[in-house]
Protein backbone atom coordinates (compact mmCIF):
# COMPACT_ATOMS: atom_id res chain seq x y z
CA UNK A 1 0.00 0.00 0.00
CA UNK A 2 1.14 3.56 -0.70
CA UNK A 3 1.91 5.54 2.47
CA UNK A 4 -0.68 8.20 3.35
CA UNK A 5 0.10 11.49 1.62
CA UNK A 6 2.40 9.99 -1.02
CA UNK A 7 1.36 9.42 -4.61
CA UNK A 8 2.03 5.93 -5.96
CA UNK A 9 4.99 5.54 -8.29
CA UNK A 10 2.94 3.10 -10.40
CA UNK A 11 -0.85 3.09 -10.53
CA UNK A 12 -3.19 0.78 -12.46
CA UNK A 13 -6.97 0.92 -12.36
CA UNK A 14 -9.27 -1.63 -13.98
CA UNK A 15 -6.33 -2.79 -16.09
CA UNK A 16 -6.98 -5.61 -18.55
CA UNK A 17 -4.81 -6.96 -21.34
CA UNK A 18 -5.84 -9.39 -24.07
CA UNK A 19 -4.42 -10.51 -27.40
CA UNK A 20 -7.28 -11.65 -29.58
CA UNK A 21 -9.33 -14.16 -27.61
CA UNK A 22 -6.52 -14.73 -25.12
CA UNK A 23 -6.80 -12.84 -21.83
CA UNK A 24 -3.59 -12.28 -19.88
CA UNK A 25 -5.32 -10.56 -16.96
CA UNK A 26 -8.30 -8.34 -16.23
CA UNK A 27 -9.57 -6.06 -13.49
CA UNK A 28 -6.14 -5.30 -12.03
CA UNK A 29 -6.10 -2.44 -9.51
CA UNK A 30 -2.59 -1.84 -8.23
CA UNK A 31 -0.54 0.86 -6.50
CA UNK A 32 3.23 0.45 -6.21
CA UNK A 33 4.74 2.81 -3.66
CA UNK A 34 7.95 4.84 -3.96
CA UNK A 35 10.77 2.73 -2.57
CA UNK A 36 8.88 -0.56 -2.99
CA UNK A 37 10.54 -3.62 -4.52
CA UNK A 38 7.78 -5.30 -6.52
CA UNK A 39 8.35 -8.62 -8.33
CA UNK A 40 6.28 -9.94 -11.25
CA UNK A 41 6.19 -13.74 -11.46
CA UNK A 42 4.48 -16.40 -13.54
CA UNK A 43 5.03 -19.07 -16.17
CA UNK A 44 6.23 -18.34 -19.69
CA UNK A 45 3.47 -16.71 -21.72
CA UNK A 46 1.56 -15.47 -18.67
CA UNK A 47 2.17 -11.82 -19.58
CA UNK A 48 5.10 -10.76 -17.39
CA UNK A 49 6.97 -8.94 -20.14
CA UNK A 50 3.67 -7.65 -21.54
CA UNK A 51 2.99 -6.14 -18.12
CA UNK A 52 6.23 -4.13 -18.39
CA UNK A 53 5.39 -3.12 -21.96
CA UNK A 54 2.03 -1.86 -20.75
CA UNK A 55 3.78 0.22 -18.09
CA UNK A 56 6.10 1.64 -20.75
CA UNK A 57 3.16 2.42 -23.03
CA UNK A 58 4.47 0.11 -25.76
CA UNK A 59 1.46 -2.21 -25.49
CA UNK A 60 -1.90 -0.49 -24.91
CA UNK A 61 -4.20 -1.91 -22.27
CA UNK A 62 -7.39 -3.49 -23.50
CA UNK A 63 -9.20 -1.72 -20.66
CA UNK A 64 -8.27 0.53 -17.76
CA UNK A 65 -5.51 3.04 -17.08
CA UNK A 66 -1.86 3.00 -16.04
CA UNK A 67 0.33 5.81 -14.71
CA UNK A 68 4.05 5.96 -13.93
CA UNK A 69 5.61 8.74 -11.88
CA UNK A 70 2.31 10.62 -12.06
CA UNK A 71 2.01 10.49 -15.87
CA UNK A 72 0.05 8.23 -18.22
CA UNK A 73 2.12 5.36 -19.58
CA UNK A 74 4.08 6.38 -22.66
CA UNK A 75 3.94 10.10 -21.88
CA UNK A 76 7.29 11.76 -22.49
CA UNK A 77 9.34 12.83 -19.50
CA UNK A 78 12.03 11.62 -17.14
CA UNK A 79 11.80 9.52 -14.06
CA UNK A 80 11.72 6.05 -15.69
CA UNK A 81 14.69 3.67 -15.90
CA UNK A 82 14.66 0.41 -17.83
CA UNK A 83 16.93 -2.63 -17.62
CA UNK A 84 16.33 -5.04 -20.51
CA UNK A 85 16.89 -8.76 -20.61
CA UNK A 86 20.53 -9.76 -20.74
CA UNK A 87 21.59 -10.21 -24.36
CA UNK A 88 25.26 -10.45 -25.26
CA UNK A 89 26.83 -7.85 -27.52
CA UNK A 90 28.64 -9.03 -30.62
CA UNK A 91 32.33 -9.71 -29.82
CA UNK A 92 33.40 -7.08 -32.37
CA UNK A 93 31.19 -4.29 -30.98
CA UNK A 94 33.53 -1.27 -30.73
CA UNK A 95 31.46 0.61 -28.11
CA UNK A 96 33.41 0.93 -24.86
CA UNK A 97 31.89 0.28 -21.45
CA UNK A 98 31.98 3.96 -20.50
CA UNK A 99 30.35 4.91 -23.81
CA UNK A 100 27.44 2.57 -23.13
CA UNK A 101 26.91 4.13 -19.69
CA UNK A 102 27.12 7.61 -21.23
CA UNK A 103 24.16 6.82 -23.48
CA UNK A 104 22.03 6.73 -20.33
CA UNK A 105 22.93 10.34 -19.63
CA UNK A 106 22.67 12.08 -22.99
CA UNK A 107 22.07 9.36 -25.57
CA UNK A 108 18.71 10.90 -26.40
CA UNK A 109 20.33 14.18 -27.49
CA UNK A 110 21.68 14.94 -30.95
CA UNK A 111 24.93 16.71 -31.69
CA UNK A 112 28.14 17.31 -29.77
CA UNK A 113 28.09 16.52 -26.07
CA UNK A 114 27.68 19.66 -23.95
CA UNK A 115 28.65 19.96 -20.27
CA UNK A 116 31.42 17.51 -21.10
CA UNK A 117 33.15 17.64 -17.73
CA UNK A 118 29.91 17.14 -15.81
CA UNK A 119 28.90 14.22 -18.02
CA UNK A 120 32.32 12.57 -17.72
CA UNK A 121 32.21 12.94 -13.94
CA UNK A 122 28.76 11.37 -13.85
CA UNK A 123 29.95 8.45 -15.99
CA UNK A 124 32.86 7.86 -13.63
CA UNK A 125 30.51 7.91 -10.63
CA UNK A 126 28.11 5.45 -12.27
CA UNK A 127 30.93 3.08 -13.23
CA UNK A 128 32.15 3.14 -9.65
CA UNK A 129 28.63 2.52 -8.34
CA UNK A 130 28.28 -0.71 -10.31
CA UNK A 131 31.88 -1.81 -9.84
CA UNK A 132 32.85 -1.36 -13.49
CA UNK A 133 35.69 1.16 -13.23
CA UNK A 134 38.39 -1.41 -14.05
CA UNK A 135 36.91 -2.17 -17.47
CA UNK A 136 35.62 1.29 -18.35
CA UNK A 137 37.62 1.46 -21.58
CA UNK A 138 37.11 -2.16 -22.67
CA UNK A 139 34.84 -2.77 -25.71
CA UNK A 140 31.54 -4.17 -24.43
CA UNK A 141 31.73 -7.18 -26.74
CA UNK A 142 34.75 -8.45 -24.81
CA UNK A 143 32.98 -8.36 -21.44
CA UNK A 144 31.16 -11.19 -19.70
CA UNK A 145 27.38 -11.26 -19.46
CA UNK A 146 27.52 -10.19 -15.82
CA UNK A 147 29.83 -7.27 -16.62
CA UNK A 148 27.58 -6.15 -19.46
CA UNK A 149 24.54 -6.31 -17.21
CA UNK A 150 26.26 -4.12 -14.60
CA UNK A 151 26.67 -1.52 -17.32
CA UNK A 152 22.97 -1.75 -18.23
CA UNK A 153 22.14 -1.10 -14.58
CA UNK A 154 24.42 1.95 -14.60
CA UNK A 155 22.78 3.19 -17.80
CA UNK A 156 19.27 2.73 -16.35
CA UNK A 157 19.99 4.61 -13.12
CA UNK A 158 21.89 7.48 -14.78
CA UNK A 159 19.04 9.95 -14.21
CA UNK A 160 18.13 8.63 -10.71
CA UNK A 161 14.72 7.39 -11.90
CA UNK A 162 11.63 7.33 -9.72
CA UNK A 163 10.60 3.98 -11.27
CA UNK A 164 13.07 1.29 -12.32
CA UNK A 165 11.61 -1.36 -14.65
CA UNK A 166 13.63 -4.58 -14.88
CA UNK A 167 12.84 -7.21 -17.53
CA UNK A 168 14.43 -10.54 -16.53
CA UNK A 169 17.74 -8.80 -15.70
CA UNK A 170 19.24 -11.99 -14.20
CA UNK A 171 18.75 -14.28 -17.19
CA UNK A 172 21.86 -16.20 -18.26
CA UNK A 173 23.90 -14.88 -15.30
CA UNK A 174 25.69 -17.15 -12.86
CA UNK A 175 24.75 -17.04 -9.18
CA UNK A 176 27.45 -14.54 -8.20
CA UNK A 177 26.44 -12.10 -10.92
CA UNK A 178 22.75 -12.61 -10.11
CA UNK A 179 23.44 -11.61 -6.53
CA UNK A 180 25.60 -8.65 -7.55
CA UNK A 181 23.07 -7.23 -10.02
CA UNK A 182 20.22 -7.75 -7.53
CA UNK A 183 22.15 -5.85 -4.85
CA UNK A 184 22.81 -2.97 -7.24
CA UNK A 185 19.13 -2.66 -8.11
CA UNK A 186 18.12 -2.82 -4.45
CA UNK A 187 20.69 -0.16 -3.56
CA UNK A 188 19.10 2.18 -6.11
CA UNK A 189 15.72 1.52 -4.51
CA UNK A 190 16.96 2.24 -0.97
CA UNK A 191 19.21 5.21 -1.70
CA UNK A 192 16.88 7.05 -4.10
CA UNK A 193 13.47 5.82 -2.95
CA UNK A 194 12.85 4.38 -6.40
CA UNK A 195 10.06 1.92 -7.03
CA UNK A 196 11.43 -1.27 -8.58
CA UNK A 197 9.26 -3.46 -10.83
CA UNK A 198 11.25 -6.65 -11.35
CA UNK A 199 10.12 -9.33 -13.81
CA UNK A 200 11.82 -12.63 -13.10
CA UNK A 201 11.69 -16.39 -13.60
CA UNK A 202 13.52 -16.96 -10.33
CA UNK A 203 12.44 -15.28 -7.12
CA UNK A 204 15.15 -16.69 -4.86
CA UNK A 205 18.00 -14.29 -5.84
CA UNK A 206 15.78 -11.32 -4.88
CA UNK A 207 13.76 -12.89 -2.08
CA UNK A 208 15.46 -10.82 0.62
CA UNK A 209 14.55 -7.57 -1.15
CA UNK A 210 10.99 -8.15 -2.36
CA UNK A 211 8.12 -6.37 -0.60
CA UNK A 212 5.25 -7.72 -2.73
CA UNK A 213 4.69 -9.89 -5.77
CA UNK A 214 2.24 -10.01 -8.65
CA UNK A 215 1.78 -13.63 -9.70
CA UNK A 216 0.24 -14.14 -13.15
CA UNK A 217 -1.06 -17.54 -14.26
CA UNK A 218 -3.70 -18.73 -16.71
CA UNK A 219 -5.44 -15.36 -17.03
CA UNK A 220 -5.60 -14.86 -13.28
CA UNK A 221 -3.42 -13.05 -10.75
CA UNK A 222 -2.67 -12.65 -7.08
CA UNK A 223 -0.94 -9.71 -5.36
CA UNK A 224 0.60 -9.77 -1.91
CA UNK A 225 3.66 -10.38 0.20
CA UNK A 226 5.81 -13.31 -0.92
CA UNK A 227 4.92 -15.31 2.18
CA UNK A 228 1.21 -14.83 1.43
CA UNK A 229 1.30 -15.56 -2.31
CA UNK A 230 4.01 -18.21 -2.53
CA UNK A 231 2.02 -20.88 -0.73
CA UNK A 232 0.68 -24.30 -1.62
CA UNK A 233 -2.90 -23.07 -1.34
CA UNK A 234 -2.54 -19.94 -3.49
CA UNK A 235 -0.50 -21.50 -6.31
CA UNK A 236 -2.70 -24.59 -6.39
CA UNK A 237 -5.73 -22.33 -6.78
CA UNK A 238 -4.10 -20.26 -9.56
CA UNK A 239 -3.01 -23.31 -11.53
CA UNK A 240 -6.06 -25.42 -10.84
CA UNK A 241 -3.89 -28.37 -9.86
CA UNK A 242 -1.89 -29.41 -6.83
CA UNK A 243 1.32 -27.40 -6.35
CA UNK A 244 3.54 -27.92 -3.31
CA UNK A 245 5.53 -25.00 -1.90
CA UNK A 246 8.16 -25.31 0.80
CA UNK A 247 11.17 -23.40 2.10
CA UNK A 248 14.54 -25.08 2.17
CA UNK A 249 17.54 -23.23 3.61
CA UNK A 250 15.82 -19.90 3.01
CA UNK A 251 14.86 -20.73 -0.60
CA UNK A 252 11.40 -21.23 -2.02
CA UNK A 253 11.02 -24.63 -3.66
CA UNK A 254 7.93 -25.32 -5.79
CA UNK A 255 7.03 -28.84 -6.88
CA UNK A 256 4.35 -29.88 -9.35
CA UNK A 257 4.05 -26.87 -11.64
CA UNK A 258 2.56 -27.71 -15.04
CA UNK A 259 5.38 -25.99 -16.95
CA UNK A 260 8.61 -24.04 -16.54
CA UNK A 261 7.98 -21.07 -14.29
CA UNK A 262 9.40 -18.58 -11.92
CA UNK A 263 11.08 -20.54 -9.17
CA UNK A 264 13.55 -23.23 -8.42
CA UNK A 265 11.45 -26.35 -8.58
CA UNK A 266 11.59 -30.09 -9.08
CA UNK A 267 11.88 -31.68 -11.53
CA UNK A 268 14.35 -29.06 -12.69
CA UNK A 269 13.32 -27.61 -16.03
CA UNK A 270 14.00 -24.13 -17.35
CA UNK A 271 12.53 -22.61 -20.48
CA UNK A 272 13.92 -19.21 -21.32
CA UNK A 273 12.25 -18.92 -24.69
CA UNK A 274 10.84 -15.60 -25.84
CA UNK A 275 7.60 -14.83 -24.11
CA UNK A 276 4.75 -13.95 -26.47
CA UNK A 277 3.34 -10.49 -25.93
Amino acid sequence: MTPVGRAPAVRLRGASLSFGPRRLWSGLDLDIAPGEFFAVLGPNGSGKTSFLKALLGIVPLTEGTVELAGRPAGRRGGGIGYIPQQRAFSPDTPLRARDLVGLGIDGHRWGIRTRRRAVEARIEALLATVGATDYAKVPVGRLSGGEQQRLRVAQAIADSPEVLLCDEPLLSLDLNHQQAVSRLIDAQRREHDAAVVFVTHEINPILDYVDRVLYLADGRFRVGRPEDVMTTEVLSDLYGSRVEVSRVNGRIVVVGLPDATTHHHEPLHHDHGKEPV
